[in-house]
């Protein structure tokens, strides 16, 4: 797959190195895995000549260090003398390198250093301070751990706290690039194809990549490589978080299994677990990112809270393939896409509405994009949209199919709300529905 947006990164990431001619750049690219962190480094450095890319291997430090000699002696290339085995005087060779000729440096799977020697860090720690005040460096650590990458950076008793300069967190695709993508490997495609692109990837560069590349550009094609015998996507999602988790892998994973089902209320997934969870479900939200807390448009308490997966991907997987493995153990694939098949119209309703949240968010119109509902739940309303300069607001009811949508009944949840709330009476006030055709 040729290379897809990421222009504002790319700008972000030029500019950084133009400043590191002046002063040293210490930055952080973060992101879940296989959004696409490398490919976006390594484009936007391709013309750079003096780079250097160290990827942090699971090795020992001595056989880590021959490959960052072999990288500098390669793409400098500069005598280096001597046999090298701690990555902290390579670290300090380049940086004083640095005060003489500029340099990029793009540090792979950060985080892998605590595998390796977690000392790498305070060593870090204390060659940056001493060497940055003249030194000419952009240096770029990039990791896929969330955890671990905050941690390291984020923590105030770690020695490398507070040392970035920036950070840069790369997201999954936007809807403007996912339909560019698919339009790519299927002009003639339509907005079930494109839904279904969304829903089963969420727009992550690695995912969409897999799907296309393999003539998955239809709605039918892509569930059947999403679920079919010996799919990557299967075991992915464990492959992905077992890392992060550690040895409380299943009880997270079950937490985040009935969330996907349905059951998104801690007294709901309390009651059938049994266990007081607080402490897992403030880790998912705050140090894995991988959870929020959806709560209606302006209320006040903790009350009425409701979680979600915020990754499409991860919410689909917990749904279907966690939660049915015991079907596909038993080779029973086909079965498992029946239910899929019978479920998708009702799951996709809800993607739908993502899907329109993140194309408002990447339209920069609004400056707040929620949904609300009253604490009976006897009203609810998909999207309200704010643009609070113009005060303007648009309250919007999604549906798959237009003629699904009633404008009078949105108008008689406006009601409730401006009852409720008391805001935006005095706005611009619009009511409108979205559907698949407006995609």
């Amino acid at each position: 797959m040729r290379f897809f947006g990421r222009k504002d990164e790319i700008a972000e990431l030029h500019n950084i190195r133009n400043l590191s001619l002046h002063t040293a750049r210490f930055t952080i690219v973060t992101g879940r895995r296989r959004s696409g962190k490398t490919s976006l480094l390594l484009k936007a450095y391709e013309d750079v000549d003096d780079l250097l890319y160290f990827f942090v291997a699971r090795k020992s430090e001595e056989e880590l260090c021959k490959d960052f000699v072999n990288e500098i002696k390669e793409k400098l290339p500069i005598p280096i003398l001597g046999e090298v085995s701690r990555f902290a005087d390579i670290f300090k060779y380049l940086l004083q390198l640095s005060k003489t000729r500029p340099l990029t440096i793009i540090i792979d799977e950060f985080q892998d250093f605590k595998r390796v020697n977690a000392s790498v860090f305070s060593d870090m720690q204390k060659i940056w301070d001493l060497n940055k005040q003249d030194a000419h460096v952009n240096l770029v650590v990039c990791g896929s751990i969330y955890s671990l990458m905050n941690i390291i950076f984020k923590n105030n008793k770690q020695p490398l706290y507070g040392r970035q300069t920036g950070e840069i967190k790369v997201t999954p695709f936007p809807p403007s690039v996912i339909k560019e993508i698919l339009s790519t490997y299927n002009p003639s495609y339509t907005n079930e194809d494109l839904l279904a692109l969304y829903s089963y990837t969420g727009g992550v560069a690695e995912y969409v990549e897999m799907m296309l590349d393999a003539g998955a550009n239809t709605k039918e094609l892509m569930t059947e490589k999403f679920i079919g015998k010996n799919s990557y996507f299967i075991y992915e999602g464990k492959n992905m978080l077992i890392e992060e988790f550690g040895k409380d892998y299943d009880r997270y994973f079950e937490i985040l299994q009935l969330i996907a089902s349905g059951y998104t209320t801690r007294s709901e997934i309390e009651g059938i677990m049994k266990v007081e969870l607080s402490g897992y479900l403030t880790k998912l939200e705050n140090d894995y990112s991988l959870i929020s807390r959806n709560m209606p448009m302006f209320q006040k308490t903790n009350r009425n809270i409701h979680y979600q997966i915020e990754d499409n991907f991860l919410r689909i997987w917990f749904r279907y393939i966690y939660r049915y493995n015991y079907m596909l153990e038993v080779g029973a694939n086909k079965k498992l896409k029946i239910i899929m098949d019978r479920d998708y119209t009702t799951y996709t309703g809800k993607v739908l509405e993502r899907y329109f949240k993140a194309k408002m968010i990447e339209s920069e119109q609004y400056t707040n994009i929620a949904s609300w509902w009253d604490r009976r739940g006897e009203n609810e309303i998909d999207i309200i949209a704010v643009d609070e300069i113009e005060q303007a607001v648009c309250f919007y009811e999604v549906k798959r199919q237009a003629k699904d949508v009633v404008i009078g009944i949105v108008k008689e949840k406006a009601e409730h709300f401006f009852h409720t709330t008391g805001r935006f009476k005095k706005y611009d006030i619009e009511y409108k529905g979205l559907s698949m055709e407006d995609m």
